[in-house]
């Protein structure tokens, strides 16, 4: 009995020490295959390697998902999540020398001239197309820096849980001790595609990039760049994300392929060759894909720490931020006790525009039954007054005069009879319609 019920203590303590759960950390591979689940493709030749579901996060299959290796310019991902919210992708910048110093030898680069003006939009198609470092360093720049923008990725990846990733450059070139894992590309991957602007850059296969001067014209010129993506617009549904490739980290690549309303998403790090990591990275789509419903999961995609609350956390890439309830209602209880020109406006019938005839209406028939009520009561006050003053002298009836008929002008007088009836005029005409 003791052993019964030490053992899934231990198991959870494990767990709880490698995010997504304890098979991740192992270095064999990991599936659990039910009745009719496919085999594995034979040839996966990565060191290290994971399948998920974009949608729910659930990791249908892994090798070795932590294990730190370079990630080369997979983690552009990173950069990207970090960067392209907080910059207009509408902005124009001119490109300065100090800016495209400091590349690294052998770097891959778009062709981003100094002394010219780049749209931010376009140096971000440098950077998904053509894994342009040049556009790297320009963006990171506008952003505080290179250093800013380490910071600021390093803190960006502890926000996803990405614990696996140090980064040392914004670029993902080469650098003593820059490592991600399998693991976390995904969860850059996953939280870059909820953003519509990296969805799009990422899915882009051709686009035009502004080139040089003309020395004859003197006129801006253009090029044509293509994503060095492989499997984008081959492999059937693929989104994107991003590839890389350096001496030292190998072959890496993060995809994302939807099909059936359904989005998977694959990491392939450092197979045997390099032109592997498409094939592999397709065969563990298609595997995904036949999978469904037929394995267990072995792991999960944690979600972002930062993410605002009320987002579809578990939901599918670039789902919107659901709905939060009660706040509404309970702000029209609040509203209930004001006059109606201090209460939210109503919509018309269609929730879309508001009816300000409606409450001009309303403001001016209650302005005008508040204008007969106080002139009323200065009427009143004023043969009240005379009164106190005048001798009283005998009407015709037998009575006296004096306060004459008080409340001759108040709102139930003829003069207030009259304003009401104005009022109720100018409400019926001021009604919303509607159609249908």
């Amino acid at each position: 009995m003791v052993l019964a019920v030490g053992a899934p203590a231990a198991l959870a303590q494990d767990a709880a020490s490698t995010v997504g759960g304890e098979r991740l950390g192992r270095p064999a591979v990991q599936v659990a295959p039910l009745a009719g689940a496919p085999a594995l493709p034979a040839e996966l030749t990565g060191r290290s390697w994971l399948i998920a579901d974009a949608g729910t996060g659930e990791v249908l299959a892994a090798r070795d998902a932590h294990r730190p290796m370079p990630p080369a310019s997979t983690l552009k991902m990173l950069f990207a999540d970090t960067v392209l919210p907080k910059l207009d992708r509408a902005t124009e910048h001119q490109v300065t020398t100090a800016e495209l110093a400091d590349l690294g030898v052998g770097s891959s680069l778009v062709g981003v001239k100094e002394n010219l003006p780049y749209r931010v939009e376009d140096l971000w198609r440098g950077v998904f197309l053509s894994s342009g470092n040049d556009a790297v360093h320009v963006l990171a720049h506008m952003n505080g820096g290179v250093q800013q923008t380490v910071r600021e990725m390093q803190a960006r990846a502890q926000s996803l849980q990405a614990l696996d990733t140090k980064v040392v450059s914004p670029d993902g070139y080469d650098m003593d001790g820059q490592v991600s894992s399998a693991y976390d590309l995904t969860l850059f991957a996953r939280a870059g595609l909820r953003n519509a602007d990296f969805r799009s850059y990422c899915a882009t296969r051709t686009a035009r990039f502004p080139g040089g001067l003309d020395k004859t014209t003197g006129q801006r010129t253009a090029f044509d760049i293509a994503n060095t993506d492989r499997l984008l617009g081959k492999y059937p549904g693929l989104i994107g994300v991003k590839n890389g490739y350096t001496t030292n980290a190998g072959a890496t690549f993060t995809g994302a392929a939807e099909r059936g309303g359904r989005t998977l998403l694959v990491t392939v790090m450092h197979p045997e060759a390099q032109g592997k990591v498409y094939d592999e990275a397709a065969s563990l789509l298609d595997w995904g894909f036949a999978a469904a419903g037929k394995v267990q999961p072995v792991g999960q995609l944690v979600e972002d720490l930062a993410a605002p609350k009320g987002t579809a956390a578990g939901g599918a890439p670039g789902a919107p931020a659901a709905p939060s309830g009660g706040a509404p209602q309970a702000a029209a209880d609040s509203e209930a006790d004001l006059p109606p020109w201090s209460r939210t406006p109503v919509l018309d019938g269609n929730d879309s525009v508001l009816a300000p005839a409606l409450w001009t209406g309303a403001a001016v028939a209650t302005g005008l039954a508040v204008w007969g009520t106080a002139r009323g009561s200065a009427r009143r006050r004023a043969a009240l007054a005379a009164a106190r003053t005048a001798p009283t002298a005998p009407t015709p009836s037998g009575g006296r005069t004096g306060t004459g008929r008080i409340g001759a002008t108040g709102v139930g007088s003829r003069s207030g009879r009259r304003l009401t009836r104005r009022a109720r005029a100018l409400l019926r005409g001021t009604r919303p319609r509607r159609d249908g």
